[in-house]
């Protein structure tokens, strides 16, 4: 049993994982305005966002031998304007400029004594729009969670009236040594009964009702299955040109008509993460060509969400890794990954990290920072779709023009993530220059990939 204050075993995993700068999982958002945001207005939402939602006041503890998952402490010394502050852009103000900002703030390391988030207001802009840089640490949110948190600070209109003000709670103090140590002890003590329990319970149950041994049987096959194509998908990545890896990195911004993509989609018979996926997988199959190698399929990462309430923020999705196909024919390529993408949803092996996270967290860290790595290098790059508001939005007095997300690498050579807003799909390519070494022809080569798909 998970205890409420305490980070999930998959989010510990992450956590531990920050220690390597190419494992790193934070995610951050470009978010195009009409003009400038209101400091002031912005600092009082994230002021009242933060009394409702704890870990944006929160700080992460890590109990001593790490005995137990680490704990969401509330930071004594928060304070909203550290979170969101005001960026000067460089002249001249353009669009490189902002996306130099973007990379210098994803590098930026975490600082472990405060809530891990910060929100950017850009100055400076030269055509005198606004924009705004949002950055958080996977162990707060997923996607999804976090497009659900945004709705504490995004407004259906210009100039709402301000809502009531909620006071932050008084901070609590700290966990001394010896009562950190006493709670990870009963902490850990608590989930083994509770496995011993369920284990016992289990045991009468298949006692009495034979035909659930059968049916453990028949899942247990299921697993061992899906592990086995996991494993099966260890290896060396497919990709003859994108081997190298690097702290290195820089991004592009893509977007494709949403209407459009639907309107396909439907026609096609497949959803719309088909197409996404397939113009991503067409792309970089072009790129390799256009470079001079070639490749039939490449192992893309995935994380399926699993997500089966209302909460907002935590984290809750599997990873799927999966061959897809790079044929130039754009609709043979975009019926093989409909294919493959639909038994990618279903399959057990998705939840497998989240299985052997528990597992994984009791390794010392310097050996889970390797199989991790291990992990990783059989990833030629990342998907990831989240989905956004359907209409209008605005955010301390400005209109949201576009919101470009910035997945985490995580050791692949891009990840390409998109989020759906107002009729648009928009996309951040997040690009490794060690792998990639040309990063405006894989941005034109994956634009194309989607043109060529819209225009059958």
């Amino acid at each position: 049993m998970q205890h409420a204050d305490r980070l999930s075993d998959f989010e510990s995993l992450l956590w531990t994982l920050e220690r390597d700068p190419q494992l790193a999982s934070g995610f951050a958002n470009i978010t195009l305005l009409d003009q400038p945001a209101d400091l002031a207005r912005m600092r009082a939402r994230m002021t009242r966002a933060a009394a409702l939602i704890p870990q944006l006041r929160r700080r992460i503890f890590t109990d001593p031998g790490r005995l137990a998952p680490p704990r969401w402490v509330d930071d004594p010394d928060f304070d909203v304007e550290r979170h969101v502050r005001v960026l000067h852009l460089d002249p001249p103000g353009d669009a490189d400029r902002l996306v130099d900002a973007a990379m210098a703030c994803c590098r930026r390391p975490w600082d472990p004594d405060h809530p891990l988030w910060e929100f950017l207001l850009v100055d400076g802009l030269a055509d005198g729009t606004g924009a705004m840089l949002q950055r958080f640490h996977h162990t707060i949110a997923d996607g999804v969670g976090m497009v659900r948190m945004s709705e504490q600070f995004i407004d259906l209109e210009r100039d709402p009236p301000d809502p009531d003000p909620i006071p932050l709670p008084r901070p609590e103090p700290l966990p001394s040594v010896v009562g950190a140590s006493r709670d990870a002890l009963g902490h850990t003590l608590g989930r083994t009964l509770e496995s011993i329990r369920h284990g016992i319970a289990t045991t009468g149950e298949v006692i009495g009702a034979p035909s659930r041994l059968r049916d453990g049987a028949r899942h247990g096959l299921e697993l061992a299955r899906a592990l086995g194509t996991e494993i099966g998908a260890m290896g060396t990545r497919r990709s003859p040109t994108w081997t190298r890896r690097s702290d290195d990195h820089t991004l592009r911004l893509l977007r494709v008509p949403f209407d459009d993509v639907r309107r396909f989609a439907k026609e096609r018979g497949v959803t719309v993460n088909d197409v996404f996926v397939a113009g991503a997988a067409g792309g970089a199959g072009a790129y390799h060509r256009l470079t001079g190698s070639e490749v039939d399929e490449l192992r893309m990462a995935m994380p399926v969400n699993t997500r089966n309430d209302r909460s907002a923020g935590g984290n809750a999705f599997g990873m799927s890794r999966v061959l897809v196909p790079t044929t130039q024919e754009p609709t043979v390529r975009l019926d093989g990954i409909h294919e493959i993408l639909g038994g990618a949803r279903t399959s057990p092996g998705v939840s497998f990290i989240q299985d052997l996270a528990g597992a994984a967290n009791l390794l010392p860290a310097g050996l889970l920072v390797r199989l991790a790595r291990a992990q990783v290098a059989t990833v030629d790059f990342t998907t990831s779709n989240v989905r956004g508001a359907p209409f209008p939005v605005f955010l301390s007095g400005a209109r949201v023009e576009a919101n470009h997300p910035i997945g985490p690498l995580t050791g692949t050579a891009f990840n390409l993530t998109m989020l759906s807003y107002d009729g648009s799909l928009d996309m951040g390519l997040h690009i490794d220059r060690a792998a990639v070494e040309a990063p405006d022809l894989l941005a034109q080569c994956i634009a194309h990939a989607y043109r060529e798909l819209l225009d059958r």
